[in-house]
């Protein structure tokens, strides 16, 4: 695996890109998916500034083994079923996410559904003012274990529940789509969410092998010195958090951020070799060592 500024590459990617500039590789069709930032304001005693839910991707996965990541994963097409919703409409998200209404619907449940899959917290509640107290119970378990099988609908679940999903607790914060020539290419919305009060994170992925809450700066510095190997969107978005010493202020400024789409453009120079570059992100862009 090569790299560049300690994010993981594949062995085979230099040769794709070529046979990308040749035409003789047709780019896979991003599929769509959601991330979560989960976002926590420091205890007594901790250090200043909100920290950030983050996993390990297993090595023995097939897309960003070893990287640290969000709750986060691909769009289950059952995500289009209707739920009970709270907070702006879906012409609201659609205009905010720049799709149709019906594929926003599907990034927000897949956002809150990965969240739940990943780390056992549930952004939904009995009504729209309100959210679960606590999701550790068996019966909890058993669904969400369900659902990671996809044995069990989203949409069935919160059905069953009489549970409301409060997209408004959900703040779009970023997109970046996996540049053409990867084998596995996705188009991911990041959101801003804050753990909801009583809930707890827990250590239930099972595409990762560790996980832990870090205030931003910790995981950039943990990324400088080689010991937290991250993907440039990953990295890229640590880095928009140094500013908020809350998670409220976080949140409130999501409404200003830009979510055109990031995608890595490839290259060859005089020479033949793999050049990246990454639109509005510099420190990313260059040669792969």
């Amino acid at each position: 695996m090569s790299s560049m500024n300690g994010a993981p590459f594949t062995a085979d990617w230099a040769d794709r890109v070529r046979a990308l500039a040749r035409g003789e590789l047709v780019p896979v069709d991003p599929r769509p998916a959601a991330t979560v930032l989960l976002l926590r304001d420091p205890g007594a005693g901790e250090a200043a500034g909100p920290a950030v839910h983050m996993l390990r991707r297993r090595a023995s996965m097939a897309f960003a083994a070893g990287a640290y990541a969000y709750p986060g994963g691909g769009v289950d097409p059952r995500d289009e079923r209707p739920v009970r919703w709270a907070g702006p409409p879906l012409e609201w998200w659609a205009g905010a996410l720049g799709v149709p209404a019906g594929q926003a619907q599907a990034v927000v449940c897949a956002a809150v559904r990965e969240t739940f899959e990943e780390s056992g917290v549930l952004l939904a509640g009995p009504d729209g003012s309100s959210v679960v107290a606590d999701t550790t119970g068996a019966d909890w378990e058993a669904d969400r274990v369900a659902l990671v099988a996809h044995d069990l609908a989203f949409a069935d679940f919160l059905a069953a529940r009489d549970l409301v999903l409060r997209s408004d607790l959900l703040a779009p914060w970023a997109r970046w789509i996996t540049p053409e020539f990867e084998q596995r290419r996705y188009d991911t919305w990041f959101f801003l969410a804050l753990l909801p009060p009583g809930q707890r994170t827990r250590d239930v992925s099972g595409e990762a092998d560790r996980t832990v809450w870090l205030r931003p700066a910790e995981a950039v510095d943990g990324h400088a010195s080689g010991e937290m190997a991250m993907l440039p969107p990953t990295l890229a978005t640590l880095r928009s958090l140094l500013p908020y010493d809350r998670a409220a202020a976080a949140l409130a400024a999501a409404a200003d951020r830009d979510l055109t789409p990031v995608i890595a453009h490839a290259s060859l120079d005089e020479e033949g070799r793999v050049v990246l570059t990454w639109p509005g992100h510099d420190e990313f862009s260059g040669e792969p060592s």
